[in-house]
């Protein structure tokens, strides 16, 4: 016969397990992940990449813009190296306060 008293309640130990876990946040801006997380390759693949890092996808959009494969393989993981580029750090002062959910159209590369 099961117990109805809640302090043996398997299931709610899961529960105060996932409240208790850390936030995650963005690899690129800092601010807390919405329900879409983007997990980008900061070396990627077709460069030896292996790594990845939770992004909102309006971000990893921007990087994709910004930089080229071997621009991003020379920076790594080295987040201050992106955001010493005038035009990311511009984007990330700009969507600082937005919603973590939040999207917006990105200019293509400029080539």
């Amino acid at each position: 016969m099961a117990r109805r008293n809640a302090r043996y309640d398997g299931y709610g130990d899961a529960d105060r397990e996932a409240a208790a876990a850390p936030a995650v946040v963005c690899w690129l801006c800092g601010r807390p992940m919405g329900k879409t997380v983007v997990q980008h390759h900061p070396v990627p693949k077709s460069r030896g990449g292996r790594d990845t890092v939770a992004m909102h996808p309006i971000c990893q959009q921007t990087l994709m813009a910004n930089f080229t494969n071997s621009e991003l393989q020379r920076h790594g993981m080295d987040v201050e190296a992106l955001l010493a580029e005038p035009s990311v750090r511009k984007f990330v002062d700009w969507v600082a306060n937005k919603d973590p959910d939040f999207t917006a159209t990105i200019t293509k590369k400029q080539r």
